[in-house]
């Protein structure tokens, strides 16, 4: 007789959701994680008082009321409007694009000119079914934008000309012709008080989890105490690479703690030249409103994703898409297998989308 109902491969969002609703349904759960923490990416590391976002900053956002109401069952949030800086050349330009980056690019303060001017650029590029993510871009924001917000730092973020990205990648992008620097169009946006550690705990309260533990090491030892596992690691990892790697991008952190109270007074700040190698420098006291007289910066350096890095990004290109093709068509034989998460279904989720996903998967135990 199996010992668990379900055994969970990774404490991240989707896991701890999963593993947080079975439990409510009278299903016995053991979570596992090969880190020395639980909560995946989302994990912070109080340092010096601050919570710093270890794997990159996270602010939640949801148009969903559900969703948001469902989280701040485990936490309450705190009201975060997300403004980010972009450097280039040493001068800095408000993102998302709006009205006040507009103006300091062209010193235009009208609206309908603005229109225009980025109307023409378009135009004039001629672009009418983009074909890459530089065509797209331009094809959105004109030639000026493209080249000093856009081009190098997407280049960096994926280690990749923009005319071999796909188009898909830059439509998130917000553009706005008001002086609106809120970066996310949704209702409802935040963080934890207290951190993202506080989440993960009240997913996570009173289920069994174990830290420190790999699942491919112990492989054939663990998927013997469950009925069914739910996996969110890579997909191409859970089948031994047999149709080959699924490339990711990775990313490189570099921390310093700095005896001074405010060291760029915003929490992000992106350069966008490509000779400049991190993509932001991220100031983490700054999510959370501190007014301690220290503060903590981190570079983030984005890199291929190769053995022994993490991976964050799937590249969802022509060639990936085709390798997951075949994975997926594995997927489809698995009767005891839950495959979830950013890594698992090889997708771009936000925070919001992943909770989304791993809710509707547990409708089928309901």
């Amino acid at each position: 007789m199996k010992k668990y109902d379900f055994l969970i491969v990774g404490s991240g969002l989707y896991g701890a959701v999963f593993a947080r609703e079975m439990t409510n349904l009278g299903k016995k759960c053991l979570v596992i994680d090969k880190r020395l923490h639980a909560g995946g990416n989302i994990y912070c590391e109080n340092i010096k008082g601050i919570n710093v976002h270890k794997y990159g900053p996270h602010i939640f956002h949801t148009n969903d009321k559900n969703i948001w109401d469902y989280v701040n069952s485990f936490v309450k949030f705190k009201d975060f409007t997300y403004s980010p800086l972009a450097n280039y050349k040493d001068t800095l330009y408000n993102l998302p694009f709006n009205m006040n980056t507009f103006y300091q690019l062209w010193n235009i303060k009208n609206p309908v000119e603005v229109e225009e001017k980025i109307k023409n650029q378009v135009k004039e590029a001629g672009f009418i079914r983009p074909k890459n993510l530089e065509e797209q871009a331009i094809s959105m924001v004109g030639k000026d934008i493209y080249e000093i917000l856009i081009k190098g730092y997407t280049e960096k973020q994926w280690g990749r000309k923009a005319i071999d990205l796909p188009t898909f990648i830059i439509k998130r992008l917000p553009v706005r012709f008001t002086y609106d620097n809120n970066y996310f169009n949704d209702k409802y946006q935040g963080i934890p008080i207290g951190g993202y550690n506080k989440l993960i705990e009240g997913l996570l309260k009173d289920i069994e989890v174990k830290i420190g533990v790999d699942f491919f090491e112990n492989r054939n030892e663990l998927t013997k105490l469950a009925t069914r596992i739910v996996y969110t690691g890579k997909i191409d990892e859970f089948y031994d690479y047999k149709y080959g790697h699924l490339e990711y991008r990775s990313l490189r952190f570099e921390h310093e703690f700095m005896s001074i109270p405010n060291y760029q007074g915003v929490s992000v700040v992106n350069y966008t030249e490509k000779n400049i190698p991190y993509t932001r420098i991220i100031e983490h006291k700054h999510f959370e409103f501190s007014k301690l007289s220290g503060t903590i910066v981190t570079k983030e350096f984005p890199q291929e994703w190769k053995p022994g890095t993490e991976a964050y990004y799937p590249i969802n290109d022509d060639y990936n898409n085709k390798i997951l093709k075949k994975y997926n068509e594995l997927i489809k034989k698995e009767n005891n297998v839950i495959f979830g998460g950013r890594l698992a279904e090889y997708k771009y989720y936000d925070m919001h989308q992943v909770i989304a996903s791993a809710l509707v998967k547990i409708n089928m135990f309901k």
